[in-house]
């Protein structure tokens, strides 16, 4: 099933209990791995308390109008179905911001190549971790 589809047919609820599950089982595994989540997964409490256990949370942070010319590209995300789909992503990121300042990590995300935001990151990871950067321990 498609998410619009689990999300009419079952409803948000149910859809969280198994993102929250599949989550859980994701990160228990022993290989490393990326694991990029919707933007509702970090609002789980057990969520947030498994991915610190077991990883690095990263919160790209981009502005709501970013946010919009990527949502507009799919009409997958069945909680801007709305009236004013803008609106309602702007009353979201006031509900939701705070809890993803809980993140370990903020990176700025923007229009700019992917491969400038895989460097944004790794970069943070590497100061996060202690790591040398560019052949210079951390500070």
């Amino acid at each position: 099933m498609t998410i619009p589809e689990i999300f009419e047919q079952r409803g948000e609820a149910e859809f969280r209990e198994g993102e929250k599950r599949v989550i859980a089982r994701i990160l228990a595994t022993q290989a490393p791995v990326v694991l990029a989540t919707g933007g509702g997964a970090f609002m789980n409490a057990d969520t947030r308390a498994r991915v610190r256990e077991l990883g690095i949370s990263v919160w790209l942070k981009a502005e709501p109008d970013v946010l919009m010319r990527r949502v507009r590209k799919r009409s997958n995300r069945p909680l801007l179905q709305t009236a004013d789909p803008e609106g309602t992503l702007r009353a979201m990121l006031a509900q939701r911001e705070p809890v993803y300042a809980l993140a370990d990590l903020t990176i700025q995300s923007r229009d700019e190549p992917h491969e400038v935001i895989v460097g944004d990151i790794v970069a943070a990871l590497e100061r996060h971790l202690g790591l040398a950067v560019g052949g210079v321990a951390a500070p």
